[in-house]
């Protein structure tokens, strides 16, 4: 079982603000990644996020190991310019919904956005032996069975 911090505490709030400084560090670099630069939007020296925070790290693999359906995602609505948070609908071919009217100028500030949002999300205690399935490309999610 894979605890997860609870809004509110001490551990979520910790989480959240590691996860800000490497957003903030990581502002000017193409792509994203949570680490923190030494020199903000330098890459040649990383150093903390998910390479010295276990709990970060655990709790961003879970969040990107979870199910699609119903995943958040970032849409760019205008290239290189503006983006919006969807959500998917876990269904192929079925686009992702825009879950609010906020419009994003900066590509780093949604994906921030978008993990506290996901972390509000995540139930307390997650991946039990109930809890697990075998990958995203289960027959369930509308594979064509091979």
């Amino acid at each position: 079982m894979v605890a997860i911090p609870k809004m509110g505490t001490p551990e979520a709030d910790a989480l959240i603000k590691a996860h800000k400084e490497c957003t903030d560090s990581m502002k000017g670099v193409a792509g994203f990644s949570v680490l923190k630069c030494e020199v903000p939007g330098d890459t040649t020296t990383v150093s903390g996020g998910v390479h010295e925070d276990p709990v970060l790290r655990r709790v961003l693999l879970r969040m990107r190991g979870a199910s699609p359906k119903g995943k958040l995602v970032v849409i760019c609505t205008k290239v290189d310019a503006e983006w919006r948070i969807g959500r998917l609908s876990g269904v192929r071919g079925v686009p992702p919904v825009f879950v609010n009217d906020k419009v994003y100028t900066d590509e780093q500030e949604i994906q921030h956005d978008i993990f506290v949002m996901r972390l509000q999300e995540l139930p307390e205690e997650d991946l039990t032996a109930a809890q697990f399935h075998e990958g995203w490309k289960r027959r369930s999610d509308n594979w064509p069975a091979t």
